[in-house]
């Protein structure tokens, strides 16, 4: 019932419609913690300039920091310009688990990912959507290996592609964390929860939570400085007045982004790296 909703509900996606391990990789470093809409023209863009993953090493971080500039969270871009030097200097793409999360940043989400969408492997991808899914058809609170094991035996066999989106798309449109849309979904008569009573997906683990106000945060505060130090240098002196961000805050975060390697500081001089 689940994968025949999904022929006629799923979402359409660019990424879906490709099987190259690189694409997937990218959408899916893209995609965490960031709205699908907005990756969509950056993941056009970042494959056009940097089809492979020895294109995107030869490249710069700060070119790769500058396209990414609007996603947020850097640390991921950073961390897939590592993965495409390692890719590169193996010579072939890794196509096993221990292979995929042996990469820089890659955690079990995303090695999987890359393993069922790009070389159609029958495991499970267990992201907040989907463990939500999980945690409701069971009707309890789950920790991290039960709700793994859970989705891994869960897979078809033969499946692992169309399983893991239509999950994915469940979680996302209709078995929301908010309004979940009960009367809509085509599993509800094997659910345990069926929106009633206290939702098992809050303390489930992986199921997210209200993220805290961006406004004001100092992810909004690093986004404003890179994105000034990506127009042109600039000396300490100079950071707080072109980011906006006042200049003890600035200090700091500075200090956090030339020591996450997303800044490098010369002479007092800040650069993209």
């Amino acid at each position: 019932m689940l994968l025949g909703w999904a022929e006629g509900h799923g979402r359409d996606l660019p990424w879906r419609h490709t099987r190259d391990p690189w694409a997937v990789l990218v959408s899916e470093v893209m995609a965490q913690q960031t709205q699908v809409q907005r990756v969509i023209p950056k993941w056009l863009a970042f494959l056009e300039r940097w089809p492979t993953p020895a294109a995107c090493a030869s490249a710069s971080l700060g070119d790769v920091l500058r396209l990414w500039e609007g996603l947020g969270y850097p640390r991921r871009a950073r961390n897939l310009h590592a993965c495409a030097h390692a890719i590169a200097e193996q010579a072939t793409f890794p196509d096993t688990l221990d292979g995929l999360l042996a990469l820089p940043g890659i955690g079990a989400y995303t090695a999987r990912a890359v393993l069922a969408f790009s070389f159609e492997r029958d495991v499970a991808v267990v992201d907040t959507n989907s463990a939500r899914v999980l945690a409701r058809w069971r009707g309890r609170r789950m920790g991290a290996a039960e709700v793994q094991l859970a989705a891994d035996a869960a897979v078809p066999p033969g499946q692992g592609w169309a399983w893991n989106q239509a999950m994915l798309d469940l979680g996302a449109t209709l078995c929301t964390l908010r309004s979940p849309s009960c009367d809509r979904c085509p599993v509800v008569g094997g659910c345990a929860f069926r929106g009633e009573g206290e939702d098992p997906a809050r303390g489930t683990a992986g199921v997210s939570v209200a993220q805290a106000p961006f406004a004001g945060s100092d992810r909004q505060a690093r986004g404003s400085i890179l994105r000034a130090v990506t127009r042109f240098p600039l000396d300490r002196r100079r950071v707080a007045v072109e980011s906006g961000v006042d200049e003890q805050r600035s200090q700091r975060l500075v200090d956090a982004l030339v020591a996450e390697r997303l800044l490098v500081e010369r002479d007092g001089v800040l650069y993209l790296p």
